[in-house]
């Protein structure tokens, strides 16, 4: 074991703070990384804070991790010492159920489920696992990425990892492409990704927001329009004419209202998890236009290599606001308002020096 400096909130209810932390020593199919930046999610912020059940403390979120390699096990044949990497938001699964055997391991069927970048195992099982808000991490070689990014926009790859990889798979699955319609609603970490990827991917993309502060802002991040949810006409002028929504937002609300624009066949798909139900939708327009309401979750290992290598032939990365790891609990009181165009990353230096 090797002890490394990080940030962690040892109870639900105190500030995070410095502390140390145990890291293993690298095994044959391991790569050791040095921490170079790490996005901020609302899942560190739900966590650190105990708003989710089952949070094991000490907790060290992060898993929108990019570094360099600075040691590697003797069976390590994708990366090299002094490559860029990144983690994500997986660190283990089984890899023998059939949807690792499809790289899909967001959705491992083993006994535990997959293990979490911070966390641990979905089931509780295990010890605890330990996040980016640190100088170094230790993980498999099979759930590293290879970043082809320029060392200058490596802060902006940071956020990919999480907001990057939980847009591009539904657009990926559900083939958002040249001729669909994509909307997307809610303009914030994860739907400014979504804006970007989809209008990367071909797709005629049209944004969704309550702001109307937010609607020239989407535009500027590539959106071909930007509509007002809540101005009825606007969204009238929709009506049937989507084939995908990704909906972004974490908060309850009307379903309906958007299930309404969708064309026969087409999808809405849910990517933001609210702390209460959203109000039941009306079964009887899904059932008069075979539409459906789907969810997705992050995306595998494979698709989120492929992820990065199309965000860096295109020149893709979040728009972020860099802070220092001191300014973490700060940083979160201002997600919570929306206070942030579109993704807090750490400087992991603020930690080390």
């Amino acid at each position: 074991m090797t002890t490394t400096r990080a940030f962690a909130a040892q109870s639900a209810t105190t500030p995070l703070a410095e502390t140390v932390i145990d890291r293993r020593e690298p095994g044959p199919k391991d790569v050791a990384i040095d921490i170079l930046y790490c996005g901020v999610c609302h899942s560190d912020l739900h966590t650190a804070r105990g708003e989710w059940g089952g949070v094991r403390f000490p907790s060290v979120p992060g898993h929108e991790i990019v570094g360099r390699v600075t040691a590697v096990g003797n069976a390590v044949t994708r990366v090299a010492v002094g490559d860029l990497a990144g983690v994500g938001c997986l660190i283990g699964s089984c890899r023998t159920c059939a949807s690792c055997g499809e790289g899909l391991e967001q959705y491992c069927e083993g006994p535990h489920g997959f293990q979490g970048t911070y966390g641990g195992w979905a089931d509780g099982s295990g010890e605890n696992t330990y996040g980016g808000y640190s100088a170094a991490i230790v993980v498999d070689e099979h759930f590293v990425l290879t970043i082809a990014h320029g060392e200058e926009q490596l802060a902006g790859v940071a956020p990919l990892l999480c907001a990057g990889i939980t847009t591009w798979s539904p657009l990926r699955h559900w083939q958002a492409g040249p001729g669909k319609k994509v909307g997307v609603v809610g303009i914030g970490g994860l739907g400014h990704m979504g804006v970007k990827l989809a209008r990367a991917l071909g797709a005629h993309v049209v944004a969704f927001t309550t702001s109307p502060d937010k609607k020239q802002d989407a535009l500027d991040l590539g959106a071909h329009e930007a509509v007002l949810s809540r101005d009825r006409d606007e969204m009238k002028a929709h009506a049937g004419s989507f084939d995908l929504i990704l909906n972004t937002v974490a908060a309850p609300h009307n379903l309906d209202a958007f299930t309404a624009l969708l064309k026969r066949d087409g999808t809405m798909v849910l990517v933001g998890v609210p702390d209460s139900p959203h109000p039941s939708p009306s079964v009887g327009a899904l059932i008069f236009g075979r539409k459906a309401i789907a969810g997705s979750l992050i995306g595998g290992i494979p698709e989120t290599q492929e992820m990065l290598d199309f965000c860096a032939e295109h020149g893709i990365v979040s728009d972020i606001e860099m802070i220092r790891m001191q300014e973490i609990d700060a940083a979160y009181d201002r997600m919570l308002k929306s206070d942030v165009k579109y993704r807090f990353v750490i400087d992991m230096a603020s930690l080390k020096d």
